[in-house]
């Protein structure tokens, strides 16, 4: 897998593990979630934009029911990273020159 993709699976696996804990708490459905993530490629600086989120979930729900479903894959750890952006410092090391 590309990076871009392995962002991609990231936000979707943490998103579906968010929907399932929070169908098995309430025992409406033990499995059967499906999510599928993809975005933009944007330019300038190149980089991924405009993220959807799809989830398929296996039973039908009240209102009450979808809206903390949403608000469940919402609190999603990845999700919340991606809506405030972190810092990102970047260290380059050199290895020990090669003695010729």
């Amino acid at each position: 897998m590309t990076p871009p993709e392995l962002m991609l699976a990231s936000l979707g696996s943490c998103a579906a593990f968010y929907a399932v804990q929070y169908l098995k708490t309430r025992h409406l459905a033990e499995s059967g979630v499906e999510v599928r993530v993809t975005a933009e490629k944007l330019k300038q600086p190149a980089r991924l934009g405009k993220f959807n989120i799809h989830v398929t979930c296996p039973v039908a729900l009240s209102q009450e029911q979808t809206e903390g479903l949403m608000r469940s894959v919402h609190a999603c750890l990845i999700h919340n990273t991606l809506m405030s952006p972190p810092e990102v410092h970047i260290e380059l090391h050199m290895s020990e020159p090669v003695s010729v």
